[in-house]
């Protein structure tokens, strides 16, 4: 594996997105599951996916520091889905996000990846709350979060949106 690599994990690579991952996350954005639980991008091409990089993940890197990350089979170095933090304008904590290709989901790569997403966050980069959303029809990605010990906090909506989503709150217990 290059030197990008942000995290390591038993089964998995996790580094920084980069503009030849274009192919990767046009298939990602153009799932069913990105598509029904997270919404459409209007990501249709390489160009276009080329532009998500640069103004979402690659973007937050320069900016906060963290973002989005590539996550790849160890074993293969087949990327497999995306997990990492992101910084939104209308929330004071970081959220974690994370997605899959269809083939990867159900094998605890969610899992894996986003609790050292999670260890990531309090031990490197020093963060005591970390917030996460979903939509309530996402049981997957619920339990996932009560699993990284996430509590429901309340039912929110982002701004200029009408769909609820339910928010949830990391403490963590270090310091």
């Amino acid at each position: 594996m290059e030197e990008s690599v942000v995290i390591e994990t038993k089964r998995l690579w996790l580094r920084q997105f980069k503009l030849s991952d274009a192919g990767f996350i046009l298939e990602l954005l153009n799932s069913p599951g990105w598509l029904e639980f997270i919404g459409d991008r209007n990501v249709r091409t390489e160009d276009d996916a080329r532009a998500y990089l640069s103004n979402g993940p690659i973007k937050s890197y320069e900016i906060n520091g963290f973002g989005l990350l590539l996550v790849l089979l160890k074993d293969s170095d087949t990327p497999i889905g995306a997990c990492g933090l992101l910084k939104r304008d209308f929330l004071s904590e970081p959220d974690l996000g994370f997605a899959f290709l269809p083939d990867y989901i159900g094998s605890g790569y969610g899992f894996e990846s986003a609790e050292a997403i999670m260890n990531f966050a309090t031990r490197d980069l020093h963060l005591s709350q970390v917030v996460a959303f979903t939509v309530p029809q996402n049981v997957a990605s619920i339990k996932l979060l009560e699993k990284l010990r996430f509590t429901f906090k309340e039912i929110f909506k982002m701004p200029e949106e009408d769909e609820e989503l339910f928010l949830f709150h990391y403490q963590s217990t270090e310091g």
